[in-house]
C-alpha cells in the first residue's frame, strides 16, 4: 500500500460556458436589433435564449457559486434569468397570454434597469481581466440605448444598440475561445488581458 495521494484536478472554469451561451445569443438577438436579420427572427432566438444564453448561463452560475466567485455566480445567474424573461416576454406575447400593447415604455424601462444592473457589475470588473470589462462596458451601454430606444421610440438607438450588442457578444465568444484555448494549451495562447 503506497501512501501517494494521486493529484487532484484543478477544477474547470465554468466562466468560459457562461461567456460562449451569453455571447451567441446575444449576437443573434444583436443581428436582428441591428436590422441585420428580419424582426421575425426574434421566433429563432427564442429557443436559443432559454437552452444556450439562459439555461447554460444558470449552470455556470451555479458552478461559480461552488467555486465561491460572487462575481460569477452574480452575473451569470442573473443573465440566464434575463434570457429566460425575454424569451417568455416574447413566446407570452405572440400566442396571446399577455397583452403588452398597453405597456408603454415598460419593456425599455426593463431594459434600463439592466442597464443599471451592469453598470453596477461593470465597476467590479476593475479588477478582472481586461476582456471582462470589456464585454460590461459595452453590455451596459447597449442595454442603455436599447432601452432609451424603446423608451423614447426611438429605432435608430434600437439599430446602434444592436451594432454595440455585435461588439459585446462577440467580444465574450473571444473571452470564452481564449478561456478555453489556453487552458487547453496550459498557458497564455489568446491573451485575455
Amino acid at each position: 500500500m503506497s501512501d501517494t495521494i494521486a493529484p487532484t484536478a484543478a477544477p474547470a472554469n465554468p466562466a468560459a460556458l457562461g461567456l460562449v451561451g451569453f455571447g451567441m445569443t446575444t449576437v443573434l438577438l444583436s443581428l436582428v436589433n441591428a436590422g441585420l436579420l428580419p424582426a421575425g427572427g426574434e421566433g429563432v432566438v427564442i429557443p436559443m435564449a432559454l437552452a444556450y444564453g439562459g439555461l447554460i448561463q444558470i449552470f455556470a452560475g451555479l458552478m461559480e457559486f461552488k467555486l465561491g466567485n460572487t462575481f460569477g455566480m452574480t452575473a451569470f445567474l442573473s443573465y440566464g434569468a434575463f434570457w429566460w424573461w425575454f424569451a417568455l416576454l416574447l413566446i407570452f406575447a405572440h400566442t396571446g397570454v399577455i397583452d403588452i400593447s398597453q405597456a408603454g415604455p415598460t419593456v425599455g424601462v426593463a431594459l434600463l434597469l439592466w442597464g443599471g444592473f451592469t453598470f453596477y457589475l461593470w465597476i467590479s470588473t476593475f479588477k478582472l481581466a481586461r476582456i471582462l470589462f470589456l464585454v460590461f462596458t459595452t453590455l451596459w451601454v447597449t442595454f442603455a440605448l436599447l432601452g432609451l430606444g424603446a423608451v423614447l421610440g426611438q429605432p435608430q438607438l434600437t439599430h446602434i444598440g444592436g451594432w454595440l450588442g455585435l461588439v459585446c457578444g462577440t467580444l465574450a465568444i473571444y473571452g470564452s475561445f481564449g478561456m478555453v484555448t489556453n487552458a487547453t494549451w496550459g498557458r497564455t495562447v489568446i491573451p485575455l488581458g
